[in-house]
């Protein structure tokens, strides 16, 4: 029997706070080679179609030694689905187990792949920030909500700025104030929700940089979570020129991203966010960037954690396969 977890299944157990902490111990995992990740080939779809290609396909396998189960996320990226009002972002994972290689659960994976990005930016403050958090964020589509909730979740936000060129700013920091209960303004321009900030968050499909790097405050702690090819690109090379460190959920992929290709920076250059997490690298005084491609050992955690959650809670649906 099969455990199949709809979207209704997955928000119902789904609770940040404890997602973080399952998560932390993931990044520790990963950072300590403790973990086997192959490459998430990631493939244009609906060539033929239309004027295709439409979209990008991602296979995203994952094992984190120890672990009952292992995941493999099947997701997508359709940047027209903002016209047909669907996510942009959409995936499914199946749980699979570890000592007898029989399937054990099949999930909607869409919130699950939003929630750990999210969590990816609240770890990133709860480690290298200071509480209380003055918070810019780039973006106003479902990350940028996600990154919000995540970021309130893990440290005292006080305020939290919203840009988009669009007018979607409004129904983001609209949608924001009457969940979080914050002060969520939208602004006109990256810079207004740039300067002051203690946490700026970057959560765009963008090709281009989309603040200026002047604009940061001298000990601002940047995440930017939007970038994860060679042609995406968030931050500007002065972004990472004043940057004292440049950490990383998965160096060796972040380094190749239109964020960080140009820099000059190496692998070796940047801190894994695992070694941070685990205590073995402190915060330095000044600019922190936090460079994140995703990694789908967040995937098997909290597809884990989810499971074994709805098994406590007699959630879902068993079903033969």
């Amino acid at each position: 029997m099969v455990r199949v977890l709809s979207d209704d299944d997955v928000a119902a157990l789904l609770d940040l706070p404890d997602l973080l902490d399952v998560l932390a111990e993931a990044f520790v995992a990963q950072a300590e080679g403790r973990v086997e990740r192959p490459d998430r080939p990631h493939f244009p779809v609906g060539e033929g179609i239309e004027n295709g290609p439409l979209g990008t396909g991602l296979t995203m396998p994952a094992y984190i030694h120890g672990a009952p189960y292992y995941a493999t996320k099947l997701a997508s990226v359709h940047e027209g689905n903002a016209d047909r009002d669907l996510p942009t972002v959409n995936a499914q994972i199946a749980l699979t187990d570890a000592v007898t290689g029989q399937p054990v659960a099949y999930m909607a994976g869409t919130r699950v792949t939003n929630a750990r990005t999210g969590c990816i930016g609240g770890l990133a403050v709860r480690a290298l920030a200071p509480d209380p958090v003055d918070l810019a964020v780039v973006g106003a589509g479902t990350q940028a909500r996600w990154q919000t909730r995540a970021i309130a979740a893990a440290a005292d936000v006080e305020r939290v700025r919203v840009y988009s060129p669009s007018d979607s700013r409004e129904a983001c920091a609209a949608d924001l104030r009457a969940e979080l209960d914050l002060p969520v303004e939208a602004v006109t321009s990256p810079k207004a929700a740039v300067e002051g900030a203690s946490v700026v968050v970057t959560a765009t499909t963008s090709t281009e940089p989309v603040f200026p790097g002047d604009a940061l405050e001298p000990d601002a702690l940047v995440v930017a979570v939007g970038a994860y090819t060679a042609a995406m690109r968030e931050l500007d090379a002065r972004t990472i020129e004043r940057a004292v460190r440049v950490v990383a959920d998965v160096p060796e992929e972040a380094v190749e991203t239109g964020d960080l290709r140009e820099s000059g920076l190496a692998v070796a250059d940047l801190v894994a966010l695992g070694d941070v997490l685990a205590g073995r690298v402190e915060r330095p005084e000044g600019i922190v960037v936090v460079a994140s491609v995703g990694s789908a050992v967040l995937d098997a955690a909290a597809a884990t954690h989810l499971y074994e959650a709805a098994r406590a809670a007699d959630r879902g649906t068993d079903c033969p396969l």
